[in-house]
């Protein structure tokens, strides 16, 4: 049986919206594909009339410097991005977490937007373009229009993107140019099986602003934090201002447990093991992030 029935490759964004909306049946927008086409092979997915293949649209396959924003569009490639010397320059974060995204065959293929577009509150990408403090373009019949990036998710699985009318055109990230003595710098990293698929355990970015030794602003985003990409709000409101010392360190942890709902999960790890293991992955993220800002 074959998994669509039409399959269409629009050179514009605004024509991949009316594919979408033309389509003679059910429609879904395609780029890399990695998990969409297993979905349906397998029956994950209802069936689907027609894809839209967005890999030939060029607005979302750009990668570049806007003044002072940094844009990826949805349908670059993850290898692109871990290997672009902007990400590298501007979104240290964002290359780590797509370094750890499934293998080099599927990195080469699958997309930043798939990656968001699944809605996993514990995505890799998702977790850093969180810290990262990204807004997402998206598209539909009456235009494009940027939104805050938390926005995009309702729950486990669940965008808050309409797939069938609506595709997410890209991502923008500020780019903060501070004058010494402040300096920005991000990390990323996580706590994962070593066994079969290496699926996170937990995952955590930190992106920050350091003035001599004080953190002048900072972003924590943990995942699975919530039911949603996970922003420790208080535990930021908490560090901004003061010298990253151990028992300020303590301190912001305590913020960060006591906001953070960590969830059961069969496969990968209980919620009382995920808040006994995520003080040292955060603190190793904060100390990398922090030592990275003093070096420039």
């Amino acid at each position: 049986m074959n998994l669509w029935q039409e399959y269409k490759r629009p050179t514009s964004v605004a024509e991949a919206v009316q594919a979408l909306a033309s389509a003679q049946g059910p429609a879904l927008p395609i780029a890399g594909g990695t998990d969409l086409l297993l979905d349906l092979k397998q029956g994950r997915h209802p069936p689907v009339h027609t894809l839209v293949d967005l890999t030939s649209v060029r607005e979302m396959t750009l990668l570049e410097q806007r003044g002072d924003t940094l844009f990826i569009g949805a349908a670059v490639p993850i290898t692109r991005i871990a290997l672009d010397p902007l990400t590298l320059a501007h979104a240290r974060a964002l290359v780590e977490a797509c370094n750890l995204i499934a293998g080099p065959q599927v990195r080469n293929t699958a997309t930043l937007g798939g990656n968001v577009a699944h809605a996993l509150p514990a995505a890799d990408g998702t977790i850093a373009l969180t810290a990262l403090n990204a807004e997402a373009e998206v598209a539909d019949s009456t235009g494009t229009r940027r939104i805050p990036f938390i926005s995009l998710f309702l729950g486990p699985g669940k965008s808050a993107i309409d797939k069938t009318k609506e595709i997410i055109v890209g991502f923008h990230l500020p780019i903060t140019n501070h004058q010494l003595p402040i300096s920005t710098a991000s990390c990323f990293k996580r706590i994962m099986r070593p066994q079969g698929v290496a699926l996170p355990i937990l995952n955590c970015a930190v992106w920050l602003a350091r003035e001599n030794d004080a953190i002048k602003d900072i972003r924590i985003a943990v995942g699975p934090g919530g039911s949603t990409p996970f922003r420790a709000t208080e535990a930021e409101s908490f560090l901004r201002g003061k010298s990253l010392t151990q028992e300020t360190f303590n301190q912001t942890l305590d913020a960060l447990l006591a906001q953070a709902k960590f969830r059961d999960s069969a496969r990968r790890a209980s919620a009382d093991y995920r808040r006994h293991i995520v003080g040292g992955l955060f603190k190793d993220v904060l100390d990398t992030a922090f030592g990275r800002a003093e070096s420039g």
